[in-house]
């Protein structure tokens, strides 16, 4: 499993590509990429959070992704096509937004980052295909697992215990597992019960307290 880490840009590359860009603030909750626009620029985001989303006509949606400091949306922007997901801010965020010019100019001064975004594509790849295979193959509680397991990280002291890194209402679960909030609401409190998964009580983060059964 890859870390968030993994896709951000070297400190190297982060400097010489806003030499490309703009630098911009949005506020919170602010669309900066409407799926089905045209792909005309890249955001690197410098602070703040954003989720990679799509929404159904009902107007609900599904979270395909997160991201945080020294990621970066829109590369597909990169091919002229229309954009296939939307992007919004969950937190106040600054970005420098490289226009697609600026890009390919970028690319043939900086080759290295040709392999920063292939593998960074290829990652995305492998996270959408175990999302379809969830979504396709697992029930509502084992999607949930999944969820909670790759946004955790073990805790120092070790053994079973695993902290989830950002605070997840219910209705965020369900936008990341496809599924209604009523459904994770029952799924959430019967691994309360059973002393799975409960908040800290002083940063009321979720905590895994124990390994997750296999199966509901």
């Amino acid at each position: 499993m890859t870390s968030a880490a993994d896709d951000r840009l070297p400190h190297s590359l982060l400097v010489a590509m806003s030499r490309h860009g703009g630098t911009r603030s949005f506020a919170a909750n602010t669309v900066l990429i409407h799926e089905g626009d045209e792909g005309d620029a890249l955001y690197i985001i410098l602070s703040g959070r954003v989720k990679a989303y799509s929404a159904g006509a009902q107007g609900r949606e599904i979270v395909l992704d997160e991201l945080g400091p020294g990621q970066f949306v829109g590369e597909l922007a990169m091919d002229g096509e229309p954009r296939s997901v939307s992007i919004k801010t969950l937190e106040p965020t600054a970005c420098c937004v490289v226009q697609r010019e600026g890009l390919d100019a970028f690319l043939v001064e900086h080759p290295e980052f040709a392999g920063h975004l292939t593998r960074k594509l290829v990652r995305m790849v492998r996270r959408l295909t175990e999302q379809v295979k969830s979504l396709a193959l697992q029930d509502v509680y084992g999607r949930v697992a999944r969820v909670l397991m790759e946004l955790s990280d073990v805790q120092p002291a070790g053994g079973e215990t695993r902290t989830v890194r950002q605070k997840l209402t219910q209705q965020d679960i369900a936008d990341r597992v496809g599924s209604s909030r009523e459904m994770v609401h029952r799924v959430m409190k019967e691994l309360a019960i059973g002393g799975y998964v409960t908040p800290d009580e002083n940063s009321k983060l979720l905590v895994i307290r124990k390994k997750l059964p296999h199966a509901w």
